[in-house]
This record gives structure tokens, sequence and C-alpha cells, in this order.
């Protein structure tokens, strides 16, 4: 299955992929790569490790130019403000600045998007992922990759964007952690919020998303539900359903 035929109203696109290739010299990296993710639904990017997910995304925010095929955000290229406006992004490798407090770094993040900041607010979400709200004062050289992690998180979340796209957003979190931010994300789509990640945590996938797609040797090899994932892999379980799947191609 290499495209979702379903729901191709572009009004309900959110995010459409339209045949994407990427090659960095002779190595294909994606081969006519080709999705859509619709709003208010949360949309799981799945592959091994150098597959060529953090590509995609990069693709699509205009930092990689592609070979060839199309990338639209709600109708508008990459490249185009209009484009960048109403999405916020969590990078695989959050590195942010050492010298902010990460109640600065919140702070600076909203400014970005000209969203409202309230330092109260800041506070209860921070609580929500079992982050020591008193932490956001100190300077983020200080902190763990965990801590980090979740202040990139809470400014990405607190931007109010429509549109959310994170790359393993679970990076460094412990299993509590874990747990609280899937309970964010599920917050986010009932808030009509659409999101976008990538992971190769199975089972954070197999909780949280509507759809999923598997990328794989430079092809998109299935779209569809966590279920359809588990029956077309013949496995109950989703990661030995993937296994099964990407085994046979």
């Amino acid at each position: 299955m290499l495209a979702d035929k379903e729901n191709s109203n572009l009004d309900m696109d959110v995010l459409n992929i339209g045949a994407v290739s990427v090659a960095y010299g002779e190595k294909q990296v994606l081969d006519e790569v080709e999705f859509t993710v619709n709003a208010g639904e949360t949309f799981g990017l799945i592959g091994l490790n150098g597959v060529g997910k953090t590509t995609l995304i990069k693709s699509v925010l205009g930092l990689r130019d592609v070979d060839s095929g199309s990338i639209a955000i709600k109708g508008y290229q990459p490249n185009d403000v209009k484009a960048r406006v109403g999405f916020a992004y969590l990078p695989e490798r959050f590195d942010p600045p050492p010298f902010l407090t990460g109640m600065e770094f919140i702070k600076f993040s909203l400014s970005l998007y000209k969203a409202p900041f309230n330092e109260d607010a800041a506070f209860k979400a921070a609580e929500l992922l079992a982050l020591d709200p008193q932490a956001l004062k100190n300077r983020m050289h200080t902190y763990s990759k965990g801590m980090r992690q979740k202040v990139g998180l809470l400014a990405t979340f607190l931007t109010g964007c429509e549109l959310l796209i994170l790359d393993e957003p679970m990076s460094g979190l412990d299993p509590k952690a874990r747990a609280l931010v899937k309970r964010m994300l599920v917050e986010a789509r009932n808030e009509g919020r659409t999101v976008f990640l990538s992971s190769h945590i199975l089972s954070d996938m197999n909780e949280i998303c509507d759809r999923v797609a598997v990328l794989h040797a430079t092809k998109i090899q299935y779209i569809g539900t966590p279920e359809g994932l588990r029956k077309q892999g013949k496995d109950e379980n989703l990661e030995k359903a993937f296994l099964n799947l990407i085994d046979s191609k």
C-alpha cells in the first residue's frame, strides 16, 4: 500500500506528502513516499533507526529539499511563512540554550508564536509531566537529558499550535514520564489538535495513534490503524507484527 486514498479531501489534510523522493548522493533514502495526515488525528511514522524518518521530517520543515514530489502543510509549501505559523516542532536531539532557565526558554518559544505566556500555566504543565516546577527557575545546563526533553515538550505544547510535529518525543524519558506524555498527546487530540510523530517505541504508538505508516527500504510499506498493522503482520503484538511486515519486504 503506497498511498492513503481514504480521506483524500484536501480540506481535511493538514499535511500532504506527495510522492516524495530524497537521495544522499547515490543512496536513495525516500522513494515516492506518499501519505496524508488528517485534521485532529494522531499519526505515527514507524521505522528502524536510520530508515529516513528524520529526513522526511526535515523535508516537511523545509530544512531539506526533496529531489522530487511535493509537501504541503494546510495547502502551503514548507518554506511559505503561512505554513510555518501553525505548527510547532520538537527535534529528536533537543539541545536548548544552556544559559537560559527552563522558564526563560518556554517564554522565548511562546514569543516566537505570539502566544500568551503565563508562568502559572507553565508551572501547572510542568507538574503534569512530573517536572518539579521550581526546576524551571534553574539554567538548563544543570538539567538531565530527561528534564531537557520535558521542557522541550512543554514549550511545544504551550504554543497552542494546531499541528505538533514531534521527532522521537519519548527520547530520554523514564516510563512514568512516557505515560504522562502519552496522556498529554491524547488530550491534544481531544482538543482537536493534529499530532505527527515519529518513534521506534511501538508500544507507545499502539496506544496513542489513530493511524501509522511504516517506512522501510525507502518506501511506505503500510498505512492504516495499529490494529490493521497487527493483522497484516499476523501478530497481536504490534512490535512483532511490524518486524514480520518488514522482514517480508
